[in-house]
């Protein structure tokens, strides 16, 4: 059932948009989803999904301005794409005569996109980073001798990422392969980062996922750690839970380093722990939800509606315990690695939900068997 107080608008139809819109929903605000293609969140009761040409620069303003002569001026937006950020930041002066949306200044919504600046900003301001060298040109490539391998290098600015004309990240065991990627791909990204590795599984990955209001504090923060990622080491979280136990040490330091920077809006920092214990920072993310963000609803931090409100000049809601026993997985094809398991943990599927399942029979029985996803479980089930 919609309520009918203002309307939020979640930019972007994937996982993460249909967590952000669930989280929303259950406090029964109004949602509306603008998304590029059809996604999960079309086929979710938690929202109203629009579709646009491109959730990318001038078309995405366009779409947002249009609804916007729909519904009415004034709905709050929540960003969950990358690349949304960007064109909501560069067109904001039009945006916020439509829209309520906080975002850090433009000047720092451009600079934490792109990774040596944030390498540099932490640096400068004491907060533990990989080493790391930036290569711009061949000479650069004799500097990467410096540090330890193995080695992660990446494009320092992400549109090359998403327009598909550079890959994402690399890891490379010798100094050969990674020189040789960089000469490969200093032509298409312009401008690279190499870091130090930091050994260890998913499981030492944590991050912190938080909301910083208008007045200067962060007024919702959830502590999580991942447990499995896909691809292993590199890619995108599959299972998640919170994580009390690091709390009291990296909440202080979000808290910190968004004072330093001034940061506003939604925004998340992920953090590795070393083998001496230390927790290293690794990247923030800007202007938007993360992809697991539903997990720190779940376990009883709104981080979305704590946004909402704050959209709204209402007072924030106080957060009750929060629970530890709860898991997320973006899909229950990836198993629940062996050494991680805990009793008692309560494990909530991405899309699966008893109240809202077509975005599980989307993805399941008609994106995954197209993509052959279930093989694997045919296999184990003895039909492979």
């Amino acid at each position: 059932m919609f309520g009918d107080g203002t309307p939020a608008v979640v930019v972007g139809g994937e996982l993460s948009g249909l967590g952000v819109a669930r989280s929303l929903w259950r406090e029964n605000v109004k949602v509306y989803v603008v998304a590029a293609r059809r996604g999960p969140a079309n086929y979710s009761r938690s929202c109203r999904t629009i579709l646009a040409g491109s959730l990318h620069g001038r078309p995405l303003v366009d779409a947002l301005l249009g609804l916007a002569r729909r519904i009415g001026d004034g709905a709050v937006l929540l960003l969950t794409d990358e690349m949304a950020v960007d064109a909501v930041s560069r067109y904001r002066d039009e945006l916020t005569r439509a829209y309520r949306f906080f975002l850090p200044s433009p000047d720092t919504v451009a600079l934490l996109a792109q990774k040596q600046f944030f390498q540099d900003f932490a640096e400068r301001n004491g907060f533990a980073v990989p080493r790391s060298v930036v290569v711009e040109k061949h000479e650069d490539l004799d500097r990467l001798g410096a540090l330890q391998l193995p080695l992660i290098v990446k494009p320092t600015a992400k549109a090359v990422i998403h327009s598909g004309q550079a890959e994402r990240i690399g890891k490379f065991e010798t100094l050969d392969d990674a020189i040789a990627f960089c000469a490969r791909m200093l032509p298409i990204a312009a401008k690279l980062i190499a870091q130090e590795w930091i050994p260890g599984p998913d499981s030492n990955i944590y991050f912190c996922l938080f909301y910083r209001g208008r007045d200067g504090k962060i007024l919702s923060i959830f502590t999580g750690k991942k447990i499995l990622s896909d691809p292993p080491e590199l890619g995108t979280t599959v299972i998640c839970r919170a994580a009390p136990e690091a709390q009291h040490v990296l909440e202080p330091v979000t808290n910190a380093f968004a004072d330093r920077i001034d940061f506003k809006g939604m925004g998340s920092i992920e953090f590795k722990r070393d083998a001496q214990g230390r927790f290293v920072m690794i990247e923030p993310t800007v202007g938007r939800a993360d992809w697991q963000e539903e997990i720190a609803t779940l376990c009883g931090v709104n981080v979305p509606f704590a946004a909402y409100r704050d959209e709204l000049g209402l007072a924030p809601v106080p957060i009750g315990r929060v629970r530890d026993d709860i898991a997320w997985r973006a899909s229950f094809l990836k198993p629940w690695p062996k050494r991680e398991c805990r009793p008692r943990t309560r494990v909530y599927d991405g899309f699966w939900r008893w109240g809202d399942p077509l975005p599980a029979v989307q993805h399941y029985m008609i994106d995954a068997l197209s993509r052959h996803a279930l093989r694997p479980l045919l296999e184990r089930a003895g039909f492979g």
